[in-house]
C-alpha cells in the first residue's frame, strides 16, 4: 500500500479507535462507494476493520463495479467489501438487515448542475428518499447523509464564517441552485423520517477537502492547480484570484464523517471543513511552494473594484465544541501528502 495512505489510515484510527466498538460484527451499507467520500469511507473502514478485528463487513451500492477496481483494485477485491449494482433513486434492496448507513451518492458535478438541473435535483431529493426507505425496510439504527454547505446559498460577504444556525438560502427560482436545494430537500427528508419512523439521522455539511482520490480534472480549483503542478505547467488561476475558500484533508474528513455517525446528535446538522479561510491567489501559491521547480502562477482576470470577495468558508465550532473535532493536518502538509500520492501513480 502507498506510503502516503498507510500513515493516514493510522492517523484516523488513532483518532477514532474508541467509537467503532459498535460496529463489531455489524453490517453497513455505503451509497457512493466509489467516489471521492466512499473510497476514503471504505479504505478507513477495512483498516479499522482489520487492525481491530471487527468482523463487520460492508456493502457498497455503485452503479459500475468496474470503476473501483479501476480506481482502487485492493478494495474492489476486499474480503469485507460486498457490491450492490442499482441506481440511488430506484435500487432493488439487498437482502438482510443492517445496522449502520452511510448516504454519500451524489454528483456534486458543475456540468451536471448546469446542464440538467432538474436531474441532478432528483438524484438528490428521489435517492436520499429511497435510501432512507431502505434503512427502515432494513432495520438501520443510525443513518449519515453527507450533505453540504450548498444548503446555504451563496455566503453574505460580511459573515467571514457560515455557521449552521444560519438560515440563508440559495434562490429557489434560479436552476443553478438545483444541487444546494436538492441538499435541503434531502436535510428535511432526513428529518422527517427520524420523527416519523425514530431512525437516528445524522448530517454532515460538506465544504471542499483536498487529498487522495480527488479528481484532478474537474472544476475543484485546487486539483486543477495540483494537475498543473505534476505536470510541471503554469498554474491557471481561472477567476481573479479573490475568493475565500478552505479545505480538510482527506484522512480528517474520514475522522469527522465516521465521528458524527456515531457521536453525532440526531437531526443536528454539523458543518464539516476547514475554518480557515484562504483567497484562490492565495491557495495557488501554497500550491505552488508544494514542488521542487516552483511553477509559475497566472491569473486571468483582474479583480473588480468595489467588489467584495466570495467566501465559502464554514463556522466548525459546533463539532470542535461537541465531538471534540478540529484540523488536525494543515493546508500545506494536505497539498503536499496529495501531490506524493498522485506522483506515486504516475
Amino acid at each position: 500500500m502507498n506510503h502516503t495512505l498507510t500513515h493516514d489510515l493510522n492517523h484516523i484510527l488513532t483518532h477514532t479507535e474508541s467509537l467503532w466498538a459498535e460496529l463489531r460484527n455489524q453490517r453497513i451499507f455505503i451509497t457512493g462507494g466509489t467516489g471521492f467520500f466512499g473510497c476514503w469511507l471504505l479504505e478507513s473502514f477495512t483498516w479499522a476493520n482489520e487492525k481491530l478485528d471487527l468482523n463487520s463487513s460492508v456493502l457498497v451500492l455503485t452503479r459500475s463495479i468496474d470503476a473501483l477496481r479501476k480506481k482502487a483494485p485492493h478494495l474492489a477485491s476486499h474480503p469485507a467489501v460486498r457490491f450492490h449494482e442499482g441506481d440511488v433513486r430506484d435500487f432493488k434492496f439487498p437482502e438482510g438487515s443492517f445496522t449502520h448507513i452511510i448516504h454519500a451518492a451524489t454528483s456534486a458535478s458543475a456540468q451536471l448542475n448546469e446542464q440538467n438541473p432538474l436531474l441532478m435535483f432528483d438524484t438528490i431529493v428521489q435517492g436520499t428518499r429511497n435510501v432512507l426507505d431502505f434503512a427502515r425496510h432494513c432495520g438501520a439504527k443510525k443513518f449519515l447523509y453527507t450533505s453540504s454547505g450548498a444548503v446555504y446559498g451563496k455566503q453574505p460577504s460580511e459573515i467571514t464564517n457560515i455557521s449552521e444556525d444560519d438560515t440563508g438560502a440559495a434562490n429557489p427560482v434560479d436552476p443553478r441552485s438545483a444541487y444546494g436545494e436538492g441538499k435541503r430537500a434531502a436535510e428535511l427528508l432526513c428529518a422527517l423520517y427520524s420523527i416519523q419512523y425514530g431512525l437516528e439521522t445524522k448530517i454532515a455539511r460538506c465544504f471542499a477537502f483536498v487529498g487522495p482520490y480527488l479528481p484532478l480534472d474537474i472544476h475543484y480549483a485546487i486539483g486543477n492547480f495540483i494537475r498543473d503542478g505534476l505536470k510541471g505547467a503554469p498554474i491557471y488561476v481561472k477567476g481573479d484570484g479573490t475568493p475565500y475558500r478552505s479545505y480538510l484533508y482527506a484522512a480528517d474528513l474520514s475522522i469527522w464523517l465516521w465521528t458524527i455517525l456515531f457521536k453525532g446528535i440526531s437531526c443536528r446538522p454539523y458543518n464539516v471543513g476547514s475554518g480557515h479561510g484562504v483567497t484562490i491567489r492565495e491557495l495557488a501559491t501554497i500550491v505552488a511552494d508544494q514542488f521542487d521547480h516552483k511553477p509559475q502562477i497566472q491569473i486571468l482576470q483582474k479583480p473588480k473594484q468595489n467588489q467584495t470577495p466570495e467566501r465559502y468558508v464554514p463556522f466548525v465550532q459546533r463539532a470542535e465544541v461537541e465531538l471534540g473535532l478540529k484540523q488536525l493536518i494543515g493546508l500545506p502538509a494536505a497539498i503536499q501528502k496529495t501531490v506524493n500520492w498522485n506522483r506515486s501513480l504516475i
